[in-house]
């Protein structure tokens, strides 16, 4: 026996399981129907029955989407495109509350009174129905379906505090993209979810928020309809939206149909508000708690009973009005305007003369408006088809493609993907209608394939505005506990799980600049969990490092290879500066430590070894009395001191200790004490960064290039700075002052009274021409008279000694070697240094007791390096063809007589240098009688003219038995006249 089919309304909030339910009946029956809201939706349930029962049994029609297999048992639907009268088992329609929808409610109340299953109907939807479809559907039986889990307002949060698997509710385009950048920036990413999304599109966002890529979602009110996320918290933006005419509050169902999407399953949910969205009322909150909302009163409806003679009589019967108190009159909808705006055409209204014609009309003017351009171009496109339709009974090919080749681009912006792919839904649209084109499954695959193409572009569009996935992988793996892995290429950059996070420099790091605000802080906190072990690791390795692989800059930083690791600071001593590591914070006191240490290893022992003679000297117990006291004095000048600054302390200095001292390697100069060792580059380098330390300096002056004799002497250097450079200024040039010294020797021997030429030796020692040399000797206290002579041709072209090479002079004594050697390629100022002819050592000592021994107040600047002294060069005369043998006089048949330049020094006496000062800052003294010997010989000037710290010439040798304090044979000379 036959029973009467069932109808049931399945009705309760969100999150009852009713689609659930629906699904598990149909699959109980042979065939049946089931009608969604949103193709997205659909597109899911058909996901979900094909898992179940195959794809050869399940068929998914949606307006722009047709899968129909031969055996079809199963109809997977949106309401509009369900078939009629197709005689199934069982029918379901799901969110039946849409039936008062201004804009679709009519299609849902269509099915609400017309559309049944043969055994068993279902309506699922809200407890607002309930009147309604009671009042409407006879012998309804109802169902109440209780929330598995309860649902709580929260308030209003920042979105900045918004807690992860949230979805943030916006009711336009351009809010949603603006909630979904501000969550980028500060929370990693998120996916986006709009009904104007294909579901290609949709799915693949939704896949990024369900796989937990992003931990937020942003959606407009499409995710209301039934679609089953893993949402914990649901924020709505705004509580109005534009419903097509007008911006309209959101009625407490409404919320309640989106908030309710909080919650899934089992697990309880929250709501509210957020951005520029009020608070809600207490009213409207507890109301959406407890599922308490006023009943639906009216339903929308539209006359179904379609009369097709003309457009005339179908546009009436559209109109008609509603006969029943439940039922209201849909408001225009876009297909009954396009429907009049053709109606209104002469030629489209010839074309529509019989039934069949307006029921193509009408099949036409319901395409949908993805475009949303114009309802004047939507119009004139229906025209353009149903011309088509109506003259060839198919849309010609060529046409098809030409609107399908535009379209076809993946390249732009979001904005301009989205509305290819509004575009391309028109023609898929188009496709899927059955005889519409000659080639369906050529033109449903074409327009299918480009749909996805464009999905796809849009969707990594998306991803790459709104998804910072570098951000959010480490949010992700920080929220789950999990030791996350850095990795530090050899350029120093950071990797963690494979996301760049900034640059190890050292011990510290340096997090990307692209990153700001919250994602900054997220990106810092992951980046320094991750690089934990990595910062004990390269701590361990530094501290094993050789003292090779580190080294100190000329301010003071510490490196080790080409990163930073921590810089010098002043210490209780000048020899003992301290470390200040540079070592991050969150690295650990333990690194810290660590680093710490090593480089103060690493410090000492490159002050133990570049000055190991001047600390040697200060640990020497066997000096003592005013030897100790002086070599206390040079350890406190780092091995290098103006004699004149030390005159009285090195007068009173026996020889024995000075016997002491010169063990040590200390040199007394002329001009300055010093130990020659400490004068090679590395020392010299160490020592004007320790002495800049001591003096408490906040840039550092930077130490002279090695090989050079002479330097730039500067205006802004620091007083001091030049002796621990180890040279001398003298005007614009400062020069080294163990040539300086070799200067002096030269000059004891020459007649400073009588006046005498520049040597080509001394041309060569000070690096100089002659002009320069002259300059320079105005600055040592001479005078130099300038003079013109007719250049003779030498008897002999062999110049005695111009070709006596290095290897052929006599060795110099090693304590007079100049440390500072120079180097093959020295760059200009350079020179190489002559034979020297060995002296007793410290003879600049030796000499400085010789009566009038000659000034030796400043030192000259020296010129750029000489390839041949002037000196030498203006003695070679130039050679023309024919010369047979050369002559004392100048060949006039040759050429003529050649002039030369040359200088005659006469020391200056009593008239100072120009700007020459003593070594104590004041100028020379000039008062005083004129004392010598014998009145030809007396220079001109006192003693009390002479500077500080020069030395007297005369042209007399001096006394044989007058013996030198300084000279290192004194003992012995002393000792031999005693026993004579």
């Amino acid at each position: 026996m036959n029973t009467a089919p069932r109808i049931t309304a399945v009705l309760g909030p969100t999150n009852t399981g009713k689609t659930h339910y629906a699904i598990e009946r149909m699959l109980g029956y042979r065939t049946g129907i089931i009608g969604l809201p949103l193709r997205l939706l659909a597109r899911e349930v058909y996901d979900r029955i094909v898992a179940v029962r195959g794809p050869s049994v399940v068929a998914l029609v949606t307006g722009e989407e047709r899968i129909v297999p031969d055996r079809v048992q199963y109809w997977v639907c949106t309401v509009e495109a369900m078939p009629e009268g197709m005689g199934c088992d069982f029918l379901a329609v799901d969110e039946i509350q849409l039936c008062a929808d201004p804009e679709r409610g009519h299609v849902f109340t269509d099915r609400l009174l017309r559309a049944r299953g043969l055994h068993e109907t279902l309506f699922l939807g809200s407890d607002t129905m309930r009147g309604a479809i009671a009042a409407m559907v006879p012998k309804v039986q109802f169902m109440r379906r209780d929330r598995m889990s309860q649902l709580t307002y929260s308030g209003s949060k920042k979105i900045s505090r918004m807690p992860a698997r949230s979805a943030i509710v916006g009711f336009s385009v351009d809010n949603v993209y603006a909630i979904a950048e501000l969550l980028r920036r500060q929370k990693g990413g998120a996916a986006v979810v709009m009904g104007a999304l294909s579901p290609r599109t949709r799915n693949a966002q939704v896949e990024l928020y369900q796989s937990g890529e992003v931990e937020y979602l942003v959606a407009t009110d499409a995710i209301g309809m039934g679609l089953n996320l893993d949402i914990d918290h649901v924020a709505f933006s705004s509580t109005v939206k534009f419903d097509g005419r007008r911006m309209r509050p959101l009625a407490p169902n409404e919320l309640a149909q989106i908030a309710g999407r909080a919650g899934r399953g089992m697990s309880n949910g929250t709501f509210g508000v957020t951005g520029e969205a009020p608070p809600l009322s207490d009213e409207v909150a507890e109301a959406i708690m407890e599922h308490r909302f006023t009943p639906i009163r009216k339903l929308q409806w539209r006359n179904a009973a379609l009369e097709f003679a003309t457009p005339e009589a179908l546009i009436r019967s559209l109109e008609r009005p509603a006969s029943d108190e439940w039922l209201t009159r849909v408001r225009d909808s876009d297909d009954l305007v396009a429907l009049r705006a053709l109606a209104a055409d002469a030629e489209t209204r010839a074309r529509a003369s019989d039934g069949a014609s307006v029921r193509l009309l009408w099949d036409v003017c319901r395409v949908p408006d993805f475009r949303g351009i114009s309802h004047a171009e939507h119009a004139s496109m229906l025209e353009t088809i149903f011309g088509y339709l109506h003259e060839r009974g198919a849309v010609p090919n060529d046409w098809m493609a030409r609107q399908v080749r535009r379209i076809d681009r993946t390249d732009g912006d979001i904005d301009a993907l989205s509305k290819r792919l509004a575009f391309i839904r028109t023609w898929t649209y188009v496709a899927q209608r059955k005889g519409w084109v000659a080639e369906e499954s050529h033109w449903r695959e074409a327009t299918r394939t480009v749909e996805d193409r464009l999905s796809d572009a849009l969707h990594a569009q998306l991803t790459q505005r709104f998804v910072d996935r570098r951000t959010s992988v480490l949010m992700r793996r920080l929220k789950q506990k999990e030791s996350m892995v850095a990795e530090v290429n050899d350029k120093g950059e950071v990797t963690v799980e494979g996301q760049f996070v900034g640059r190890l420099e050292g011990f510290r790091f340096s997090m990307d600049q692209s990153a700001s605000g919250q994602e900054a802080k997220t990106l810092r906190q992951a980046s320094l969990q991750a690089l934990a072990p990595e910062f004990h690791l390269r701590a361990d390795r530094f501290y094993n490092a050789p003292d090779t692989e580190i080294d100190y800059t000329e301010q003071g930083g510490l490196m080790w290879g080409d990163s930073a690791v921590g810089k010098l600071v002043p210490g209780a001593d000048a020899f003992k500066p301290q470390v200040v590591a540079f070592v991050d914070e969150e690295a650990g006191e333990e690194v810290g430590q660590k680093v710490q240490r090593r480089l103060q290893h690493f410090i000492d022992r490159k002050i133990a070894t570049q000055f190991e003679p001047l600390l040697g000297m200060q640990k020497d117990e066997a000096l003592t009395g005013l030897a100790r006291g002086f070599a206390f004095q040079l350890v406190e000048a780092f091995g290098v001191v103006e004699r004149a600054k030390v005159a009285q302390d090195v007068k009173a200095l026996d020889q024995d200790a000075r016997g002491l001292l010169r063990k040590h390697g200390v040199r007394f100069g002329q001009f300055t004490i010093f130990m020659p060792l400490l004068l090679k580059p590395a020392p010299t380098r160490l020592r004007i960064v320790l002495w800049s330390l001591s003096k408490g300096l906040q840039e550092f002056p930077e130490s002279p290039p090695p090989g050079l004799v002479t330097v730039p002497s500067g205006t802004d250097a620091p007083d001091g700075y030049h002796t621990m450079s180890g040279y001398r200024a003298a005007g614009e040039r400062a020069i080294r002052i163990d040539m300086l010294e070799r200067l002096a020797d030269m000059l004891r021997n020459e007649d400073s009274r009588g006046g005498f030429e520049a040597k080509p030796d001394m041309l060569s020692i000070t690096g100089t021409t002659l002009e320069q040399f002259a300059a320079m000797m105005q600055e040592l206290g001479y005078n130099a008279e300038r003079g013109e002579r007719t250049k003779v041709k030498p008897v002999d072209e062999t110049i005695p000694g111009a070709g006596v090479q290095a290897e052929d002079a006599p060795a110099e004594s090693a304590e007079d070697t100049p440390i500072m050697d120079v180097a093959q390629d020295a760059a200009p100022g350079a020179i190489i240094d002559p034979p020297q002819t060995p002296e007793p050592a410290d003879l600049p000592d030796a000499a400085a007791e010789i009566p009038d021994a000659g000034p030796g107040e400043s030192v000259a600047p020296v010129a750029e390096t000489p390839t041949e002294a002037p000196e030498v060069a203006a003695a070679i005369p130039e050679q023309s063809e024919g010369e047979v043998s050369p002559g004392t006089a100048p060949d006039a048949e040759v050429a003529g007589p050649e002039v030369e330049v040359f200088y005659t020094f006469t020391w200056r006496g009593n008239r100072p240098a120009r700007g020459a000062r003593r070594e104590d800052g004041q100028k020379p003294r000039g008062k005083g009688k004129p004392k010598g010997k014998r009145g030809g010989d007396k220079p001109q000037g006192g003693r009390g003219d002479k500077p500080q710290g020069a030395r007297k010439f005369e042209s007399r040798p001096p006394k044989k038995d007058k013996i030198d304090p300084d000279n290192p044979f004194a003992a012995a000379l002393m000792g031999l006249r005693d026993k004579s």
